[in-house]
């Protein structure tokens, strides 16, 4: 995995919330969007990886999206410089792996 200068992520309620704040975070700022995690009942954390300043402009930018619905974000971080032991953490929330544990429990 590829490391990063910086994660940053943002925990809300609702789907709908969560999209509104990754499309504001993917587009305020040069980051990429790791992936998300439904936390429990509703509550969804999604994580972005760029340089420092890339990840808190979208982290600011999705809170920004999120409260202009008239939503609550609960919490949100940017990690500048993680420590490599993060990816281990990180990588479980990728897309790609997402998406081949829901591959595999299809079949």
């Amino acid at each position: 995995m590829k490391t990063f200068e910086a994660i940053g992520a943002i925990e809300t309620f609702g789907l709908v919330f969560v999209l509104e704040a990754c499309d504001a975070m993917c587009k305020a700022a040069d980051v990429e969007l790791v992936g998300y995690e439904n936390v429990a009942s509703g509550y969804i954390s999604v994580i972005v990886q760029g340089d420092v300043a890339a990840c808190q402009s979208a982290v600011d930018a999705g809170i920004k999206a999120v409260e202009n619905l008239g939503a609550e974000v609960y919490s949100s971080v940017v990690i500048a410089g993680p420590h490599i032991d993060l990816n281990k953490i990180i990588s479980r929330y990728q897309l790609n792996n997402l998406l081949t544990e829901e591959e595999g429990d299809a079949v």
